[in-house]
């Protein structure tokens, strides 16, 4: 692709989003240089949705694919090529992709701790990025891909697809509305069942698999099969726990509809290994308490053991406390108006007065709360690959559902939950510097030693 052809997708289509980008799947222009190529980095699991989703986008072209395990190339490429009609190239080293000029962006869907390395770089190519979720492994590579993405104007939407969904924009917008009050308290509920991963002994490197590089910027280890795929999400190396990788999309939209936009001033997690005799090191129960600087609170619970359903909810979901009820979004989204009502009678037949009791011992009173405006017939998925090619087009970071300084703010509040886990007590958080207070041992997870040449730049 030439330098003519990308100024060309910048100021293409100016005209016809002058009011913001609308969800086009399946949009056509008559000039063939408006396509777009993409790059797809990671495709064992969620990276299938990424090749699909882009392949089913007319002037969207899947040019690449990648992954460190080249057997699964086969499978992958004959998927885009019955979806698109075009069977895109392989490669195992990611940095081919970066290198290629005719690479409009990459889509990454690899472990967590590769995360913000491949969105640097690739902001530094000159390549837009949709990124999975948590968007990073440590606090300190979030705010430096924040900086990478502004610094190179790169369009950077992360995979937490929830705010694309027509139902929680709605519920959003009604939350914010103030008709249930003021938010002083949300709750994440992750009720998700894992079972063990039992105990694996390290083995040789299979056949087309690139070992090196997928560990990159983690230690050294030898092969492991609970190590590789789906197993790296129990080991710390490569990890960010179970609340980074389901919790995060309801930390995130528990956030949304607290609507907070700094961090929170202090944190406390605790939780364990249970049940499991396995090789697993992160934890299967995890509890986090987060107090923002106004005195408001965000709770986390999370297992992946036994459990009972929570406020209805038997895997995942939010519930937002306000001053006049609540919101839930167990079944579809409701909404809970309450009252109190004293007891009745003052005085009691013993001539005893009870005005003191009613006060501590009211009746709570709950009714249903008004329908949110825009739900109804609104819950299917306004898709999330579609807005950043909208936005691609249009150059308007700033109307991506999920840019990278979202998700740099909701991956931040899982990282403090783990460091508070890790270190064993409460810890006091600078929301400005993004630093512990007086907390050297905290501090020290702000960052990673990196393998080298798999090193996040000091500077982007």
């Amino acid at each position: 692709m030439t330098i003519k052809r990308r100024e060309f997708l910048k100021t293409s289509m100016a005209g016809a989003i002058t009011a913001g980008p609308a969800v086009r799947k399946g949009f056509v222009t008559d000039n063939p240089s408006d396509r777009i190529n993409v790059g797809v980095i990671g495709f064992h699991g969620r990276g299938r949705t990424h090749y699909r989703e882009f392949a089913g986008m007319q002037n969207v072209r899947v040019a690449a694919l990648c992954d460190v395990d080249q057997r699964l190339y086969p499978e992958a490429a004959e998927s885009v090529e019955s979806i698109s009609g075009f069977r895109p190239r392989a490669e195992q080293d990611f940095r081919k992709i970066l290198e290629d000029k005719d690479i409009d962006a990459v889509s990454i869907a690899t472990p967590d701790h590769w995360h913000a390395l491949m969105t640097i770089w690739a902001c530094q190519a000159g390549k837009d990025v949709y990124v999975e979720k948590p968007v990073s492994y440590t606090i300190q590579e979030g705010r430096k891909m924040v900086q990478a993405a502004r610094k190179y104007e790169r369009v950077v939407q992360v995979g937490m697809q929830s705010r694309s969904k027509k139902d929680v924009r709605a519920a959003m917008k009604y939350l914010h509305g103030g008709e249930l009050g003021d938010v002083y308290r949300a709750k994440v509920i992750i009720l998700k069942g894992r079972s063990s991963i039992g105990r694996v002994k390290d083995s040789p490197i299979p056949k087309d698999v690139n070992w090196d590089l997928f560990l990159g910027p983690a230690p050294y280890r030898p092969f492991n099969m609970n190590r590789f795929h789906y197993g790296w999400h129990f080991f710390w190396d490569t990890s960010t726990t179970d609340v980074g990788n389901s919790g995060v999309h309801e930390i995130d939209m528990a956030r949304w509809g607290m609507n907070k936009r700094t961090h929170p001033v202090s944190v406390h997690s605790t939780g364990g290994v249970y049940m499991w005799d396995s090789d697993q090191e992160t934890p299967n129960f995890q509890l986090a308490t987060f107090e923002y600087e106004d005195g408001t609170v965000l709770e986390v619970e999370l297992t992946n053991l036994y459990t009972n359903p929570v406020a209805g909810m038997r895997t995942t979901g939010n519930i937002y406390y306000t001053t006049k009820g609540y919101m839930t979004s167990n079944n579809g989204w409701e909404t809970v108006l309450g009252r109190f009502e004293p007891r009745s009678g003052d005085i009691s037949s013993a001539g005893v007065d009870n005005r003191a009791s009613n006060v501590s011992f009211p009746k709570r009173i709950y009714e249903p709360g008004p329908a949110i405006p825009g739900l109804k017939g609104e819950d299917d998925e306004e898709n999330h690959f579609a807005n950043f090619v909208d936005c691609m087009r249009s150059r308007g970071w700033q109307d991506l559902h999920g840019d990278i300084l979202e998700g740099h703010m909701s991956t931040t509040l899982c990282h403090m939950a783990n460091i508070s886990y890790r270190t064993g007590r409460k810890l006091t958080f600078n929301p400005h510097s993004e630093r512990f207070v007086d907390d050297d041992d905290a501090n020290s997870y702000l960052t990673r030693d990196y393998r080298h040449p798999y090193v996040v730049p000091k500077e982007v």
